[in-house]
């Protein structure tokens, strides 16, 4: 039993405007669109993360500064109780 030969990429003519080196750019062409579109993707995910992650500091921060502020208020109340 026989396999037939395929012509490898060598045994292919590539004179200009020929429709292998069309197909072949078309392809690069092709690859290259979508590992952009890939980095594009990926970046804007990790940009949503890193805005996500910032909103979460933000409002840990405030949940801080609000407790502090009633821990001061309760303080400034108890202080003016003992003084009366």
């Amino acid at each position: 039993m026989t396999t037939p030969t395929v012509p490898s990429h060598a045994e292919t003519p590539r004179t200009p405007g020929s429709t292998a080196t069309t197909v072949t750019t078309v392809r690069s062409s092709t690859m290259q669109l979508m590992h952009e579109e890939l980095a594009r993707a990926q970046m804007s995910a990790r940009l949503g993360e890193a805005h996500d992650q910032q909103r979460a500091v933000r409002y840990l921060r405030a949940r801080r500064a609000a407790r502090r502020a009633e821990e001061a208020a309760a303080r400034a109340r108890l202080a003016l109780a003992r003084s009366l």
